[in-house]
């Protein structure tokens, strides 16, 4: 796919991977819809990031509002490519220290931001691009998913967050087949330790402790690393069905 002039999608578009995502794809000449929380920094960064950029304020888990943000991309042009990097992580125990059973609600909304809404997003996005004209590659879309490291190691505190990414993982290949017949390709990137805002609140020492896990390099990964291996799944029409691991060679212990 050639990401010149085509229309993408990225949720989580105001920070973090979701950002990096946005940038890396207008810099290639992509007209770009930011789909993140009404509350978030969205504004601010389509603005930043030029007029081929619109933002569409509202949650991955909601029908509406996904589908509000998909008609904003179809506006500018056919919606070629998906980048989904909303989500949300919440500390869940299956019993906690003072004995009590872990939260069935902390569970249920990490699962439901993370895994359904995936598939929400992916569902619509898929059924807007099965309606395009077939490219010069004979592509009509291609979707980028993420999952973590978590969905393969999670540590002590991490169940719900590591089973709605495994549902992610799980979902890739399964999507991947399903949407073959509409020349739509799934990829699923799980990224291992990243420097995002949400690490970026924790102290030097403490980052320099987690950077030290990785065995190489040994850093906390770049977003702008993540941005690269979307924007080549996008390129690269033999990319389908896969969860690439982006970690630096990191294998989660316990805790």
């Amino acid at each position: 796919m050639n990401i010149d002039g085509i229309t993408a999608l990225v949720t989580g578009g105001a920070s973090g991977l979701g950002l990096a995502s946005a940038q890396r794809l207008v810099a290639e000449g992509a007209n770009v819809v930011l789909l993140d929380l009404p509350s978030s920094q969205g504004d601010a960064v389509a603005k930043d990031l030029g007029g081929r950029t619109r933002f569409v304020g509202g949650d991955v888990t909601n029908p509406d509002d996904v589908a509000a943000a998909v008609a904003a991309a179809e506006e500018t042009g056919p919606l070629r490519a998906l980048v989904h990097c909303a989500g949300i992580g919440n500390a869940v125990r299956l019993v906690n220290r003072d004995g009590s059973a872990g939260s069935l609600e902390e569970y249920t909304k990490v699962i439901n931001v993370n895994l359904i809404g995936s598939f929400n997003v992916l569902r619509l996005a898929a059924a807007s691009m099965a309606k395009n004209d077939e490219d010069a590659d004979g592509e009509r879309g291609a979707c980028v998913l993420t999952a973590s490291i978590a969905a393969f190691e999670g540590q002590i505190g991490q169940i719900a967050y590591s089973a709605s990414k495994g549902g992610v993982v799980g979902m890739t290949i399964v999507a991947a087949r399903d949407l073959a017949r509409a020349r739509i390709r799934v990829c699923t990137i799980a990224p291992g330790i990243m420097d995002t805002p949400l690490l970026g609140s924790l102290r030097d020492d403490i980052k320099a402790s987690l950077s030290a896990t990785v065995p190489n390099p040994s850093r906390l990964g770049l977003t702008a690393e993540y941005a690269d291996i979307a924007a080549t799944i996008l390129r690269n029409g033999y990319l389908n069905g896969e969860t690439i691991r982006l970690d630096g060679a990191l294998r989660m212990a316990p805790r």
